[in-house]
């Protein structure tokens, strides 16, 4: 397989809020580093990214959190004259009477919605290099490519159209799906406008790619997750929430309870997969987080590294073009163990 990666994600260390501690985010460069060991002890077939196509990125966010999150840390710098990592200390309600700060600490309260997140000197190349690489898988695909895989740190799938939160800063699942969505309205020679749909069976609700899609009727956005009234991002990934306006019924959540094991969860990507299959998309991006992992620090499920596989399988069974958009995943010891099981059937 096809398989895009850089070493630029070792350019953002952060730091997180966490039980009312700052300390090193749990989301490290170890976790790319031990996959992609993984994946050429497997034979994979590495590639580096093409320069990353800001317009393609101000298609999935708003030009204005482009230019805010870019130029965050020099701006920083400039204010404060240290290496101290920015965050923000508060946070507004988002509602519609919500207005964007001028101050650079009341924007970074605006653009993100969790304390888990910081910005460091290397945040935006990181960011910026990891939403290149999945372009690049995208573009793979598009160009005639059955799959690809993006190792892309910092994730993606919480990035909002205008936040990041849950570790992520851009959205790379949604910037593959916007791509695929692109080529092939490009190459397309019917009057059929092109679908993509977006898989995300990371432990974690996909609210970013949520967002971003919501009231669009060209990207079917399914996530499978463990149940917000219990765990994170809280507030997103219901199952009464089913898109609007155009996109109404191009959004699904299917939410599992705590401690669900492989039979469920298996159960609920079968349900998204006939989903996805009905709606007659032309290509599929996987949001692959192994948080669902059963000793994962971070999640509950109970889902073993053979179990990866065996859902892999029947997502290749879809037989459209493939994405998969590496997420969450912080059990480091397995991580790269359970990517390649869920590569393997993709060839």
């Amino acid at each position: 397989m096809r398989v895009v990666a850089s070493n630029q994600h070792r350019a953002h260390e952060a730091v997180e809020l966490s039980r009312g501690r700052l300390q090193p985010s749990i989301e490290s460069p170890k976790r790319v580093d031990i996959i992609e060991a993984a994946l050429k002890r497997d034979g994979h077939e590495f590639a580096a990214p093409d320069p990353l196509n800001r317009e393609l990125l101000r298609r999935v966010h708003t030009t204005e959190y482009v230019d805010f999150l870019s130029s965050a840390w020099e701006r920083w710098r400039e204010e404060f004259g240290d290496d101290v990592p920015a965050m923000a200390f508060n946070w507004p309600s988002r509602s519609v009477t919500a207005v964007r700060p001028n101050n650079l600490s009341g924007q970074l309260g605006y653009h993100s919605f969790a304390a888990d997140c910081s910005i460091v000197a290397g945040t935006w190349s990181a960011a910026a290099d990891a939403a290149a690489i999945a372009q690049t898988a995208a573009r793979h695909v598009g160009e005639g490519g059955s799959s690809a895989y993006a190792l892309t740190r910092p994730p993606g799938h919480h990035a909002t159209a205008d936040q990041f939160g849950g570790y992520c800063y851009l959205n790379n699942s949604a910037v593959a799906a916007q791509h695929l969505l692109d080529s092939s309205a490009h190459h397309a020679s019917g009057t059929a406008a092109p679908r993509v749909a977006v898989l995300d069976i990371d432990y974690h609700h996909g609210n970013g790619t949520q967002d971003i899609f919501y009231e669009r009727a060209d990207v079917f956005t399914v996530s499978v997750h463990a149940d917000p009234i219990d765990e994170f991002p809280w507030f997103a990934g219901h199952a009464n929430e089913r898109g609007e306006g155009a996109g109404e019924g191009w959004n699904l959540n299917l939410p599992l309870p705590l401690g669900t094991g492989f039979g469920a969860w298996q159960a609920a990507i079968e349900q998204a997969l006939q989903r996805i299959a009905d709606a007659g998309v032309s290509a599929v991006v996987v949001a692959l987080g192994v948080d669902t992992y059963v000793d994962d620090p971070l999640g509950t499920f109970e889902v073993a590294t053979s179990d990866y596989r065996s859902v892999a399988q029947r997502i290749a069974g879809l037989s459209v073009p493939t994405v998969i958009v590496q997420e969450g995943g912080y059990a480091v010891d397995a991580i790269g163990d359970n990517v390649a099981a869920f590569l393997e059937p993709f060839g």
